[in-house]
């Protein structure tokens, strides 16, 4: 054999003048290029598969495609974990959309890819930081002419009833009204775009045919028009009528009525009509309130105190409160720590000591100093023989 044949020193005699070993890349031993071609591949289907699903023209699908392989092969997106980097094809196709100012929503590319929102919205923010991408804002127009366009209560149907069936076009301008009114009262503020249209949609088709279609809920609406009821809806639709019924209040021709969530609808054009008048007269700015608080704090009576306690404290409160987002007008109950018992507040010696409380026994150079020196007065006056 070749080993008993040549001598184990003499290494030369087989390869002269050359290593015996050459420096492989780890990219070429690894196979890291295959198993980045092959990702590649996986991420262009899935956008072309998005693509044909959301009917996007062929111009769409060549622009993510192209970002999905600069994606792809940046090397922020190499150590991903496989969950995102399933995401990053529906994030460019969102990315592509919005540029070609194309109505899509997060919440419907997230329910194509079965992800979640918070995770899509992560990679989204990645993709648009390592990309340097340029997104426009979301035209709330389009969104909601494109949203109504998938409603099937246009058309005369089987199992439509025909007093349901309502024109298009007066659907979306009155919808377009009132997405335009919970956007000036703070409803659409950091919200999902789609709950507050669905719920605009329902109350513009009711006030359209108010005596047919009052006793119609929003869950049978949507079950009509063969959409999606989104679970925040019902509480959009809640803050929606709170908001008309507070204009409805500021109408002298509609004080008489003892309007309630459902006959105020059938009144939703007239308050559209004065919407920025009655705005101002239902609510008031917030320094107005404070100077009001401030001007009379001790006049309030007894019969007003409860209207002061759900103003937030103030006794002018209870007819014009200033126009702050849900949030604030409703905040999340805060759950109540347990108060310490008996035996948890008893010191034991064994409690953690604070960097605080350790600074406090550190002493500086002075105090070292004047330390020594009391050291050394003790010390000499105790070796100072003492009178008999």
């Amino acid at each position: 054999s070749l080993r008993d044949t040549v001598p184990r020193g003499d290494c030369e005699t087989v390869c002269p003048n050359t290593p015996c070993f050459s420096e492989v890349a780890y990219s070429q031993s690894t196979g890291q290029k295959e198993q980045l071609s092959r990702c590649l591949q996986r991420g262009i289907r899935r956008v072309q598969d998005l693509c044909k699903v959301l009917q996007l023209p062929t111009v769409f699908e060549e622009t993510a495609v192209s970002y999905v392989q600069r994606a792809l092969q940046h090397p922020s997106f190499h150590l991903v974990s496989l969950e995102k980097k399933e995401l990053l094809g529906g994030c460019c196709v969102f990315v592509t959309c919005r540029q070609h100012n194309w109505p899509l929503t997060m919440g419907t590319i997230c329910s194509l890819l079965y992800a979640k929102q918070e995770l899509f919205a992560s990679v989204y923010l990645s993709l648009q930081k390592e990309l340097e991408l340029s997104v426009p804002a979301l035209s709330l127009a389009d969104l909601v002419k494109t949203h109504l366009n998938s409603f099937r209560l246009f058309q005369h149907a089987a199992d439509i009833p025909a007093p349901f069936v309502e024109n298009k076009e007066k659907v979306v301008a009155r919808t377009m009204q009132i997405v335009e009114l919970a956007s000036e009262t703070w409803l659409v503020t950091g919200r999902h775009p789609v709950p507050i249209v669905t719920a605009a949609a329902f109350l513009s088709w009711q006030s359209l045919q108010p005596a047919t279609r009052l006793a119609c809920t929003l869950a049978r609406f949507c079950k009509l028009a063969r959409v999606d009821l989104p679970p925040p809806a019902h509480l959009r639709l809640k803050e929606l009528l709170e908001i008309l019924l507070r204009m409805a209040s500021q109408l002298a021709w509609l004080r008489v009525f003892n309007l309630d969530k459902k006959t105020v609808v059938k009144h939703i054009g007239d308050l559209l009509q004065h919407r920025i008048f009655l705005l101002k007269s239902a609510f008031c700015p917030e320094d107005e309130e404070e100077q009001q608080c401030a001007a009379a704090p001790g006049e309030a009576s007894p019969g007003s105190a409860a209207g002061a306690v759900q103003g937030g404290g103030c006794p002018s409160a209870g007819k014009r409160r200033p126009l702050l987002p849900p949030c604030l007008v409703n905040p999340r109950k805060r759950l109540r720590t347990a108060a310490p018992s008996a035996s948890d507040s008893a010191v034991t010696g064994e409690e953690p000591i604070s960097d605080g409380e350790i600074e406090q026994y550190l002493r500086g150079p002075e105090e070292i100093r004047a330390f020594r020196k009391a050291q050394a007065r003790e010390v000499a006056g105790t070796e100072r023989p003492r009178p008999w």
